[in-house]
């Protein structure tokens, strides 16, 4: 299947899906079961459908085609290249290709000098202001490459105020920037390129990420700790008559593979139409490709299954002439067979396993809730018919003995409201571990204290602090949360053995991820301070602080994402015993009365059976019903079918 066609089967997914979601919340919502928290639960589902982006990133040194092959990927229907492809430096600075319903066809590019005000990348997006704008006219191929030709603008300046704007010098040109004859040296122009361009791929939610080489990499660290390490793919190209020289081997090393992970990691040996030079056989060029792949898997320690050789530009002129055969022989099919056999249903079932824990859990929740209605009314029933041809007597016993339990349960209900006390004082102390205040004054005493430093031991002393804070405030959460989930077991069961409440066990929640994602950034940092503990230059002084202030944004985005899931955690748990205590005082509330008009007046006993029976048969149908709704939902999903009612009560 092609790649476009693949997304677009993935886009329509997501749409069903959301569908079904959304009618199973308007139908909790009609029948009046659940609760607020519930339905809130329903929306982030929705809202985390609807936005779902998928992002892939090219990665490469400088002229190994990574333009080209975006170009033969995504943009072959416009009959021509769209990103600017040739021989040196195209893209200068990170460029992100994204449509949003909304968006207007325009290229965003934020000015190289924003780096002297220690501001991230992220930050920025929220002030339009900070960046330039210039409209996108999509008429034309032509145009657009005009356009898009502005994301490789340089200009020349200072090695100082190179350095002072986080880049490495090198009068060797190898690990940095080499000064001119006139001792000048070329940087970007722009800092980041936003391009909002609307495209089928694109309008359902692919993000294209590309990047430019080694040097500009190191010089902006939030590529190295949020854009590439979030990227749900990554494809490293080489070029096939070069191999894997020691940039690209220092490329993939401290970006593409710095957390060692495999998974969406493909590497592209490009260029392989250098080896089509006529003079040598079809078999021949196979036995030196074969050969290059080994060499390439043994020195980026790979597997040969992920690598690629492909010639991009043969791709592209097969795609816009139509020639099936260079198709075929430019081997980029292969390629994309590969993004989609691996990329998108590893995503759609993150995004399935995702959607079906929230839906499933509050489906069991509302049918835990009819449960219980149900059992309620069939209690009264059972009361009731005892009832009939009974005296006066019999029907005060039963007052009697519906007071009595009224009364048990009411004190069931002060050991209650003293856990629900205790609750919000635990989950004040948590959400207090987590909050983001003490997170900002612990990032700047570790900003000030790593600008008092001269040497690396200060600045490493540092941040060793700040990480052994982050830990610390984690692993307290990590209690509080063990703490909270023991006390609401203790009361579900209590409450289930006790007055037959029909709760599952609280649901587990760990910190293990974000204690994860502290631990990466830690490394990432250590490995960026890798000098000796001397005095620092300028230039790596100032991209340290740089290096730091990308991983204080990280650091506090995985603060505000561990707030939020711990707080939708929060009410998952106590929503469940909330409802079934609101639901059972009401059960007991309309016992009482039922039994106090059969005494006032007997002849309503048959009445009342009457109306007991018809809310009997409803409760039923209202569970068949929700078995319905939910099962559209996993159908949609293309998930394993879920008990039916029938099956659950037998």
């Amino acid at each position: 299947m092609a790649l476009i066609d693949q997304f677009s089967e993935y886009s329509r997914w997501r749409a069903t899906a959301a569908r079904t979601v959304g009618q199973l919340r308007h139908w909790l919502s009609q029948n009046e079961i659940g609760d607020a928290q519930g339905d809130l639960r329903l929306q982030y589902v929705l809202d985390r459908l609807g936005e779902d982006k998928l992002t892939v990133a090219f990665v490469a040194e400088f002229s190994r085609g990574k333009s080209e092959l975006i170009n033969a990927l995504f943009f072959s229907d416009y009959g021509n290249r769209v990103l600017p492809s040739s021989a040196g430096r195209t893209t200068m600075c990170p460029t992100e290709l994204q449509w949003s319903e909304g968006d207007t066809p325009q290229i965003r590019l934020l000015p190289i000098d924003t780096r002297k005000e220690h501001a991230t990348v992220g930050e920025l997006k929220r002030f339009p202001d900070m960046w330039t704008q210039f409209p996108l006219d999509t008429s034309s191929s032509k145009a657009l490459q005009a356009a898009m030709a502005r994301v490789g603008e340089t200009r020349q300046v200072s090695p100082a105020e190179a350095e002072a704007l986080g880049f490495a010098i090198d009068p060797q040109g190898e690990g940095g920037l080499q000064p001119d004859d006139a001792g000048m040296v070329e940087i970007p122009c722009w800092r980041h390129a936003i391009i909002h361009f609307r495209h089928p791929l694109l309008e359902q939610g692919l993000v294209i990420l590309d990047t430019p080489g080694l040097n500009a990499i190191g010089a902006e660290p939030e590529l190295t700790l949020s854009l590439l390490p979030n990227a749900h793919a990554v494809l490293f190209i080489l070029a096939a008559d070069t191999g894997v020289t020691q940039s690209d081997l220092s490329v993939w090393r401290e970006y593409v593979n710095a957390g060692q992970r495999r998974d969406g990691r493909l590497v592209v040996l490009n260029k392989i139409d250098s080896l089509w030079d006529g003079l040598r056989d079809d078999a021949r060029i196979k036995e030196e490709l074969d050969r290059q792949v080994q060499s390439v898997a043994r020195n980026l320690s790979l597997g040969a299954e992920h690598i690629f050789p492909i010639s991009a530009q043969k791709g592209l002129l097969a795609r816009i002439q139509g020639d099936v055969d260079l198709l075929e022989r430019s081997q980029l099919v292969r390629l994309e067979r590969a993004l989609t056999d691996q990329l998108l249903p590893a995503k759609q079932q993150i995004v399935r396993n995702a959607t079906l824990a929230e839906t499933e859990d509050l489906v069991t929740h509302a049918d835990s809730l009819m449960a219980t209605r149900l059992t309620g009314v069939r209690e009264q029933l059972n009361e009731l018919t005892e009832l009939r041809g009974k005296n006066q007597s019999v029907i005060e016993y039963m007052m009697r003995k519906i007071r009595s339990e009224k009364a048990e349960f009411e004190d069931g209900l002060k050991k209650y409201y003293a856990v629900r006390s205790v609750f919000t004082s635990m989950t004040n102390n948590l959400l207090g571990h987590l909050g983001l205040d003490a997170l900002r004054d612990e990032t700047r005493r570790t900003r000030e204290a790593m600008l008092d430093s001269s040497f690396s031991r200060g600045l490493r002393e540092a941040m060793v602090d700040f990480f052994k804070h982050l830990r610390s405030n984690l692993r307290k959460s990590s209690d509080e949360v063990e703490e909270i989930s023991g006390m609401l077991g203790a009361m579900y069961k209590r409450f289930s053995v006790e007055h037959g409440l029909k709760l599952a066990p609280p649901s587990a929640f760990s910190t293990s991820r974000y204690e994860r994602e502290i631990d990466r950034l830690e490394q990432a940092f250590n490995h960026q301070l890798n000098t000796p503990l001397a005095l620092l230059t300028t230039e790596k002084h100032t991209l340290t602080q740089k290096f730091f202030e990308t991983i204080a944004v990280q650091a506090r985005r995985t603060f505000e994402l561990a707030n939020r899931d711990v707080e939708h955690w929060l009410r998952a748990v106590m929503s469940p015993l909330e409802t079934q205590v609101r639901e059972y005082q009401l059960q007991l509330k309309r016992r009482l009365e039922s039994v106090k008009r059969i005494h006032q007046a007997t002849d309503t006993l048959e009445d009342r059976i009457i109306e007991l029976q018809q809310q009997e048969d409803a409760l039923i149908k209202l569970r068949t019903d929700l078995d319905a709704v939910a099962g559209d939902v996993r159908k949609a999903l293309g998930a394993v079918p879920a008990l039916t009612t029938e099956a659950k009560a037998a």
